[in-house]
Formats: C-alpha cells, sequence, structure tokens
C-alpha cells in the first residue's frame, strides 16, 4: 500500500486516503458492482470515515458503520477487512485515533458479517423445512393418489414381490376373482394357472422375475372362486430400486369375458353352419388342410362325401321350412353316429355332407364310415305329419395324404359319389384312381384344354432326383401343371390321359419338352457341370410319332441345351415289341446323345426280355412298390426282396437304378445299401418352381467349395 504522505497538510492527507480507500473497494470485487453504485459507496463511507477521523466529539461507530455498510455490500473477503483496517490505521491521524477507528471498523465489519450470516442461516433452515413440507405434503398426496387410483381402478390391479407372493390387491382384482382382496393377499401367483393357457404365459413370467424382462401382455383364463371361468388381458410389469435390482412385480387384469364370449360366438358363427349347428364348409377345409402341412411319412386319411337322394323332392312339395328341419334331423344322425368314433362331420351346403377321417387305418375303416352313414339315415325321418324316407349316396376316398391335395382329394370324393348316383343311389361306391384320372380329364380337356395352352394356363414344376450315395442332387424331373381356373391347380394325372387320346398331347408335349430345355439351358449357363440332368416324360403317342426325333432335334438346336443334360422317360407300354415302329424313333433319339428311361417300371405287363431290346440307360422303380412296403396289409419282406431284384436285374442289363416314392430316410438308406443309384419321393423334395431349385444348386455349390478348401 502507498504510504501517506509526509507532514501535517490535511488537505493532502484526506485527498490521499480517499484516494487509498477508492482504489481498496475497486479492487475488492467492484469490477463486479456497476460504477454508480460502487461510487456512492466510495463517497458515503469516506465521508463516514473523515468524520469519524476529524468531529467532535470522537464518535469511533461512524467506523463501525462503514464497516456494515461494507458488509452489506457484499464486502466480506477477510483480506478487504485487512488492507481496510491497515488503512485506518495509516489515515490522517492527527488525534491519535487510529488504532480505535480501525477497531470499530473490524467491529462493525464482523457484527454485520455474524448478523448477515445468521439470517442466510436462517433463511437457509426455513427454506430447508419449508421444501421438507412441502415434499411430505406432496408424498402424502401422492400416496393417497395412488391409493385412491388402486382402489377405484376399474381394471384388477395386485402387487407381489419376487418369490411370487401377493401382498396386495385392489377391490376390482377381488371381484374379477368373485373374492374380496383380503382372501386373495398371501396366495402365490403360481397356484392361478389353468389348462387353457396360452403357451409361453409362463416361461414370460420366469424371464419377468429374474430380471429378463420389463413386461409382459397375454390374454389368461383364471378360475373364479365359485369354479366359473373368467378371460382376462394380462399385463405384469417389474419394479426395480434406485440399483435396479427387482423388487415387486405389478399386475393388472381387465375383465374380457364378454368380448372372449363375443369372438368365440362370432368364431363359432363364422366356422358353423346355423341350420344344423355342424363345421360348414370353411371349417372342413381349414382341417382337410391341416393334414397336409406337415404329415408323417405314410399318413392317410379318409373322406365320404354324402348327398341326400330325393332331397329336391321334399323341398318341391313341402316347402323349404320342411326341407331346413329335414336337413337338421340329417345332420344331427350323422353327428351322432360318426363323431364318437372321431370323425369330422360338416355340411358343406345345400344336402351335401362331408365325413373327414384323420389317421385312417385303410380303406376298411372307410367303407365302415360310408356305411355307419347309411345305418344313420337309413330310417325314416318325422317332420311335423310327415315320416319322410331319407337316403343318400356317398363317395368313399381313402389316400396317403402324400399323393394327393386337399382341392384334389374332395374333386374326386365329389366325382366318386356321382358315380355312386348313377349306380342307382342309396348306396355307397370306392374311389377308382382311373375313374377319377378319366372323369377330371374328360371335362378339363372337353372344355378348356383346346385353348389353355394360347392363354397361359400351364407350367411346369420340377422335382428333385437325388444320388443314394451322398444325396446330391443329380436331375430333375418336368412336371406340368395346368392351373384351371374352375378346378385349380391340376396335376398331369388329371388330364394327361384323355389329351393323349384326343391327340391333344402333341402341342402340350412339344410345349413342355421346349419349356423344360429352356430351364435346363439356363442352369447350365448359370452352373456349368453341377446343372441338373432334365427329365421330361414322353407320352406314347409321342414316342410313337414318326416326327419325334425331329422335334427333339429341333427344340435342342433351339434352345442350346447339350444333348448328355436330357433324359426322356417312357413306359412300359410305348412298345410292345421287337418290331414296333416306336422302337426305331426311340433308337435315333438315342442317336442324338439324348438318353431314355422306363418309368414306373413294374407297373405294366411288359415282357422283361424287351429290357435287352430298348435303347434306354435306366429304369425308374414305381412309387407304388416303395409305398406297399409300408402297407401292414402286404408282407413287406417279399416287397424289398422284389425291389432288390429289379435292382440287380437292372445292374445286370447296365441300366441306373431310379427308386421312386421315397419319403423317409430309412427307405432311402435301404435302397442305397441294395444298390439303388438315384432316388426322388418327397423326403429329397417336392416339385417346385425353378427358382427353388436353383437355390438348391447354389447352395450345394457352396458346401462342395467349402469342403474343397477344408481339404486344401
Amino acid at each position: 500500500m502507498t504510504r501517506r504522505p509526509d507532514g501535517a497538510d490535511r488537505v493532502d492527507a484526506s485527498t490521499w486516503f480517499h484516494q487509498e480507500w477508492e482504489r481498496l473497494l475497486r479492487g475488492g470485487h467492484g469490477m463486479a458492482v456497476h460504477p454508480g453504485i460502487l461510487s456512492r459507496l466510495v463517497s458515503r463511507t469516506a465521508a463516514l470515515l473523515h468524520r469519524a477521523q476529524h468531529e467532535e466529539p470522537f464518535r469511533p461507530e461512524l467506523a463501525g458503520q462503514v464497516g456494515a455498510q461494507l458488509v452489506d455490500a457484499h464486502f466480506t473477503d477477510p483480506a478487504v477487512l485487512s488492507r481496510a483496517v491497515e488503512l485506518l490505521q495509516l489515515g490522517p491521524d492527527t488525534d491519535g485515533r487510529g488504532p480505535a477507528l480501525s477497531g470499530a471498523f473490524a467491529a462493525g465489519w464482523a457484527e454485520a458479517l455474524r448478523e448477515r450470516t445468521l439470517r442466510e442461516q436462517e433463511a437457509i433452515r426455513l427454506a430447508a423445512d419449508t421444501a421438507r413440507r412441502e415434499v411430505e405434503k406432496a408424498l402424502r398426496e401422492s400416496e393417497n393418489k395412488f391409493r385412491a387410483l388402486f382402489e377405484s381402478a376399474a381394471i384388477g390391479i395386485g402387487i407381489g414381490d419376487t418369490d411370487g407372493n401377493i401382498i396386495s390387491v385392489n377391490r376390482a382384482l377381488g371381484e374379477i376373482f368373485g373374492t374380496g382382496s383380503t382372501d386373495m393377499t398371501g396366495r402365490r401367483v403360481d397356484e392361478l394357472v389353468h389348462p387353457e393357457d396360452t403357451p409361453g404365459v409362463w416361461e414370460a413370467y420366469e424371464d419377468l422375475i429374474a430380471g429378463r424382462t420389463e413386461y409382459f401382455q397375454f390374454d389368461k383364463p383364471y378360475y373364479r372362486q365359485d369354479g366359473e371361468v373368467v378371460w382376462t388381458h394380462l399385463t405384469v410389469s417389474l419394479i426395480r430400486d434406485d440399483e435396479g435390482v427387482p423388487l415387486y412385480q405389478v399386475a393388472m387384469l381387465e375383465d374380457i369375458t364378454d368380448r372372449y364370449r363375443l369372438q368365440e360366438r362370432l368364431r363359432h358363427q363364422a366356422t358353423h353352419d346355423p341350420l344344423t349347428g355342424l363345421p360348414n364348409r370353411v371349417a372342413f377345409f381349414e382341417r382337410l388342410e391341416k393334414l397336409f402341412e406337415e404329415p408323417e411319412p405314410g399318413a392317410r386319411f379318409g373322406l365320404c362325401y354324402v348327398d341326400l337322394d330325393g332331397f329336391k323332392v321334399v323341398n318341391d312339395s313341402l316347402g323349404h321350412d320342411t326341407g331346413d328341419q329335414l336337413l337338421a334331423a340329417v345332420g344331427q344322425r350323422l353327428e351322432t353316429a360318426l363323431t364318437p368314433l372321431g370323425h369330422l362331420v360338416a355340411r358343406l351346403g345345400g344336402d351335401e355332407f362331408v365325413v373327414l377321417l384323420e389317421d385312417c387305418r385303410g380303406e376298411q375303416e372307410a367303407v365302415a364310415a360310408a356305411k355307419t352313414v347309411l345305418a344313420a339315415l337309413a330310417r325314416p325321418v318325422q317332420v311335423g305329419d310327415h315320416s319322410l324316407a331319407v337316403g343318400a349316396s356317398v363317395g368313399v376316398l381313402e389316400r396317403r395324404v402324400a399323393t394327393t391335395t386337399p382341392g384334389a382329394a374332395v374333386r374326386a370324393a365329389d366325382l366318386t359319389l356321382y358315380r355312386a348316383k348313377e349306380a342307382g343311389r342309396g348306396r355307397w361306391t370306392l374311389f377308382d384312381p382311373k375313374e377319377n384320372a378319366r372323369a377330371v380329364s374328360r371335362y378339363a380337356v372337353s372344355v378348356r384344354m383346346p385353348a389353355a395352352l394360347d392363354r397361359g394356363e400351364f407350367f411346369i414344376d420340377y422335382q428333385p432326383l437325388c444320388s443314394l450315395a451322398d444325396g446330391s442332387l443329380v436331375a430333375v424331373e418336368a412336371l406340368v401343371r395346368w392351373r384351371h381356373p374352375q378346378l385349380g391347380v391340376l396335376g398331369p394325372d388329371e388330364f394327361i390321359g384323355v389329351a393323349e387320346e384326343t391327340g391333344l398331347i402333341m402341342p402340350l408335349g412339344r410345349w413342355v419338352l421346349e419349356q423344360a430345355c429352356s430351364q435346363a439351358t439356363e442352369w447350365v449357363r448359370e452352373f456349368g457341370d453341377r446343372a441338373p440332368q432334365i427329365n421330361v416324360n414322353l407320352a406314347v403317342r409321342q414316342a410313337r410319332n414318326a416326327g419325334l426325333v425331329t422335334d427333339v432335334e429341333r427344340i435342342l438346336r433351339k434352345t442350346g441345351l447339350p444333348p448328355g443334360k436330357l433324359q426322356l422317360e417312357i413306359t412300359e407300354s410305348t412298345v410292345v415289341g421287337p418290331e414296333d415302329e416306336a422302337l426305331k424313333a426311340l433308337h435315333g433319339v438315342r442317336d442324338l446323345g439324348v438318353s431314355l428311361a422306363v418309368d414306373d417300371f413294374g407297373t405294366g405287363w411288359s415282357n422283361l426280355a424287351y429290357l435287352r431290346d430298348l435303347p434306354v440307360s435306366c429304369l425308374k422303380i414305381a412309387g407304388s412298390f416303395v409305398g406297399d412296403l409300408h402297407d401292414p396289409a402286404k408282407d413287406a419282406h417279399t416287397g424289398w426282396r422284389i425291389v432288390s431284384g429289379l435292382v440287380s436285374l437292372a445292374h445286370t442289363l447296365g441300366l441306373t437304378v431310379t427308386a421312386e416314392g421315397v419319403e423317409s430316410g430309412a427307405d432311402a438308406e435301404r435302397l442305397r445299401q441294395m444298390g439303388c443309384d438315384w432316388a426322388q419321393g418327397w423326403y429329397f423334395g417336392r416339385p417346385v418352381r425353378p427358382d427353388e431349385i436353383s437355390r438348391r444348386i447354389a447352395e450345394e455349390r457352396r458346401q462342395a467349395e467349402e469342403q474343397a478348401q477344408k481339404h486344401a
């Protein structure tokens, strides 16, 4: 600090003191104070100190007021106090007042600071007390709101610990369970199970209380105290502490019993016939199609397609009300007779009913069901004053699931029904594949087939043929399909026969061969040597056509397919003797480099010696041989010996052997051990679109490359 001026010049000493005092205040924290306010503070305090230094009588309390004013102005830094005391002791002091002034200043400063501190502490205490009271009030209000919400909520709420003990439930939850809320407290959550619990609900509960999930939702039934079932929409949430440790579970249950029952009624109405109460067409097809989703190997089913005889006469003569009552009575009789046997009875519409036999044990069981239908309707039906004799015709179908489709099965049963009616009514008729194929084909060809090619209604699926040695894809068989606008997708068995009879097989056969060769060429371009051989069925009329060799040569040239990638499949009936004209055409095809195979070998009566003269390189054992190996009514041991004999015969003649209809890994392994070369069937793949075959080839190529890299 600058020393005061020497001498007794009071004016100079006062000026010096004022300057030093102003410098002190500005250097404290005066830079943060508005200049005008700071100037007034300097002037006011300097004036008080001047009076304290020179007024008579001596008033040191004026210096104490200055100390208090500095504290009020927030000059509370101890360094300011120290420098102010030092300045007062050095100030103009002609009367020796410096020490007293500095002491009074320090005392006033300290007292003001103490009072200010006390005021601030009291303000903090009051603020803390106010905050505490507000927090307590808010907590009480929050608890009251929660309790009011908990007790008055329209949905049931329950709180439990993570050990599964119910701690508290509200009134609504007690009402849902038909008991008081106190009766629920103390019970365990895992006591509230129900046989119709949604799959996964208890697994989700375990994940929740373990802290792996935060909440889950399910529709879940519970038993009320009176034994009734209540359906709820359940939401369970997890409550954690501040460190994230699970503490409680909160369950909220909404009673949806009325909504659930309404949905059940609507579902029942949508799937049941309102007149008879039986499942309707929708429910029947849902049940039928479910059989085809993932069938077990060898799974069978049966259909009894029922149509009342003379029902139209009842409607026309006695009226529709009487007819409806008759239908209702018939439905009840059929349900009473067949449902206990485990069969589904449905009404398809009009006077048509159907019986579905799941896991059918054979034709005998299906026929027995048909006889049960006829027996149930043998007695007259009493409708009002009328005793109505009602008869029925039944078309019976029993098949392996793997051999057909839901639509084809129903069509076949329906056609069989009409054969029963044509035979005299009041009887059952068993499905005949040949008659069915003839009926379907005749209708399809006569109505639609002539223009179907031009309309683009035909398409080709491809079924894999695999090597039994390693399971790799070696060939695909081209199978033509007809997307008929009325009958749906038809397989070749449903239209090829009649197409052959009418001559339409010729343009269709050329189209199939050309389409299949074009597709095979694309695979050759994309996959090279890994592209599969393409197998195309050759109809008898095609094989006997003089232009066969010309057609094949033209198509190969047009598509660019190497002849070695094409194999034509013929049936045993194609050639009936060594002098047959068809034999010359087949030799001509072989000379082109195209291989030939005998398809469905064993189903005809051809002389085995013809195999020696036929220009074939492959023998395909009919799928019926393999399928019959699982027929309990037939000797499986003998069947396998026949198959083994066919394999040996073919190998003796230098032919490769392909087994058709292979549907299980066990059959594939046994055929491999017998020396069979290739196989096809649902075990190796169903007929699919070309892109599926492409994906399979690409996947096998990728696996082969990985294996090659491992052994490199």
